[in-house]
């Protein structure tokens, strides 16, 4: 029984689990999506009533029957390596893999549906709503009067990208920021803005989550510091202990989202209280682990390698 990667060559934190793998002697395949059609062969069969296929890379091939889980770490587009790409030819590619994929009974980390669905802010702050976390006030508008009339209320506001630092340098991007009442608000007519209450913190906290193991960790927050993911702030992480409020939450987020992986983003306060920020269905781990020791990838690897209890109908949720 083999596990099923899909992820770009360059991905160093797949390394971490696939090293773990291939120690105890379970198979590993790993595809980038977008190497298909080209480096990789696949084919699907339908016929004579029953469902058979087969993925082929680099002369490893691969059975349909013989598909332990599948990880979906980073992957490239569908046939955006193939010699004639196109807009057409990825949707097909994207038609074929998934559809082959998805017809098969196997466990998923996570599934795409559920993937894509946990990429959106809106839909985070919702889940982490019925889920019990604390949750900075939050709003979502192309009001420019609704924002003012927010920023006045709550006073130092953080405005940010909803998904999340842009690939590219548009006119429109702003970085994580924090702003006042004196804003001039009239261009969140031109694009949806994402404001929130700015919580004064003194430390960082990511939650690393597989499956039901939870990895916490902790990083001091800098003086005025606004946003801990980027530039140095002169302290390392550390492992953490989970509070039993917040595990109780997470597992009721994971149930509800349908993930069995998720990196989790809080911000503490002086009170020690953890505010949800967000929820990164597919975070990296490795700096984590790199620099807490915490043996995740261990726990990936374990996930990735358990049996399914059931194997007659392909999952759609975790």
């Amino acid at each position: 029984m083999t596990v099923l990667i899909l992820t770009s060559e360059q991905d160093v934190t797949a390394d971490l689990a696939v090293a773990v793998l291939l120690q105890r002697g379970v198979p590993v395949m790993r595809l980038d999506p977008a190497d298909l059609p080209g480096k990789a062969v696949l084919a699907a069969d339908y016929a004579h009533g029953d469902f058979d296929g087969h993925l082929s890379v680099n002369g490893h091939v691969l059975s349909m029957g013989g598909l332990r889980s599948v990880w979906v770490r980073r992957p490239g587009e569908p046939a955006a390596h193939a010699a004639h790409a196109s807009r057409w030819l990825t949707a097909e590619t994207r038609q074929a893999l998934y559809g082959m994929l998805f017809s098969a009974p196997t466990r998923w980390m996570n599934h795409p549906r559920n993937a894509d669905q946990a990429r959106y802010k809106p839909w985070q702050l919702r889940i982490a709503h019925l889920s019990g976390f604390a949750v900075p006030p939050t709003v979502i508008t192309t009001a420019p009067r609704v924002a003012a009339q927010f920023t006045e209320e709550y006073r130092e506001v953080v405005v940010k990208a909803a998904s999340g630092p842009p690939p590219d340098d548009p006119d429109l991007a702003l970085p994580t920021t924090l702003i006042g009442p004196d804003t001039d608000f009239s261009a969140v007519a031109a694009g949806p803005v994402l404001l929130q209450r700015y919580v004064p913190k003194r430390a960082d906290i990511r939650l690393t989550c597989v499956g039901t193991r939870l990895f916490g960790a902790r990083k001091r927050a800098a003086p005025d510091q606004i946003d801990g993911r980027y530039g140095d702030t002169g302290y390392c992480w550390e492992a953490a202990a989970v509070p039993e409020r917040i595990a109780k939450s997470v597992h009721e987020y994971l149930a509800l989202s349908g993930l069995a992986y998720a990196a989790f983003d809080f911000a503490e306060d002086e009170d020690g209280l953890w505010w949800f920020l967000e929820c990164n269905q597919g975070g990296q781990f490795g700096f984590i682990e790199l620099e807490t020791g915490q043996a995740i990838a261990e726990a990936v690897a374990d996930w990735l390698a358990r049996r399914a209890s059931d194997r007659r109908v392909p999952e759609g949720r975790w």
